[in-house]
């Protein structure tokens, strides 16, 4: 397996990607490799008196990057040799198996879009985040932010996707999906979120279990939770502030710690025609270790393959 990972990408860049890519390799399969993408010559910089596997540690060199506030569709179309244009190159052609990146989201998901394409129906992908339980596991969220306005149509195939990925990625033979909503009743909520509750109320692709509140959020009783990307993206970012917060008070909380979002270390865009993780642009190396592994679990579940085979190629 060989994992790409943009090595200009995110706010502190190529200094915490090199090395987030060596602490990675001490916990990868053996047969993994890392291929970095970006301007070599940095990059060796970096890499001066590191021990490290040479033969998994691939530099690919890509001399341009795509700036944190630039437009992603005019870098998209103004610089065909960025790291993360030629991340995605790699993926789509298959000389990598997986693409991760700290850089800017926007790019990662007009790449996604424009290179990879969706697989079949799938009308817009969508981000998801791994949300944080009072027992120590996690659920899915889905969208934190990709897609602001959805209509109910949408939301379906995001809550149909969320099921694939956590049946696949969490190791949940049957999961519990559930709305995010104002109120448990289905009569509740926005008229968009009333109409999804129909379509999943009748949709045999999901174990719908109903709305959640956002009181219930940390509690088990979903195992994907739908909402679009606006909702998901204020809650996700109001998370990881409660975690720096506490960390500054000197709190240490089981829950509040994992909040932290070094501990996932990545979001998949998932629906895309290849495995591809987007990363907080101020990534540390502990992010992008835990990014890249994530991007290698994802890989071995295959779960694209599943979601090749119910919305099509």
């Amino acid at each position: 397996m060989k994992i790409a990972l943009d090595a200009m990408g995110g706010d502190f860049a190529p200094k915490v990607a090199v090395e987030g890519a060596l602490l990675a390799l001490t916990e990868l399969s053996k047969d993994t490799s890392v291929i970095l993408v970006g301007k070599e010559n940095e990059i060796r910089d970096w890499l001066i008196g590191q021990e490290y596997p040479e033969e998994r540690l691939i530099i690919q060199n890509a001399e341009e990057v795509v700036g944190m506030h630039e437009h992603p569709a005019k870098s998209f179309s103004q610089k065909p040799d960025s790291s993360i244009s030629v991340g995605f190159k790699l993926l789509k052609t298959k000389e990598a198996n997986a693409f991760c990146s700290a850089g800017n989201t926007g790019a990662m998901m007009v790449h996604s879009l424009f290179v990879l394409k969706t697989h079949g129906s799938i009308q817009r992908p969508p981000i998801a985040g791994f949300f944080p339980l009072r027992n120590g596991k996690f659920n899915i969220m889905l969208d934190i932010g990709a897609n602001a306005d959805c209509k109910p149509e949408l939301l379906q195939q995001f809550a149909e996707l969320g099921s694939i990925y956590a049946s696949l990625t969490l190791d949940i033979q049957k999961p519990r999906v559930a709305l995010l909503n104002i109120g448990e009743e289905e009569t509740k909520g926005s008229q968009v979120v009333q109409a999804t509750y129909q379509l999943l109320k009748n949709d045999p692709r999901v174990n719908f279990v109903g709305n959640i509140e956002g009181r219930d959020l940390f509690e088990d009783k979903a195992d994907v939770v739908v909402t679009e990307g606006f909702t998901g993206n204020v809650i996700f970012k109001m998370g990881e502030s409660l975690y720096e917060y506490a960390n500054d008070q000197g709190i240490d909380d089981r829950l509040i710690n994992r909040m932290n979002y070094e501990v996932v270390g990545g979001s998949p865009i998932i629906g895309v025609k290849g495995n591809v993780i987007v990363g907080h642009g101020i990534s540390s190396a502990l992010a992008i270790k835990n990014m890249i592994l994530l991007a290698e679990k994802q890989v071995d579940s295959g779960v694209n393959a599943k979601i090749a085979e119910v919305f099509g190629e």
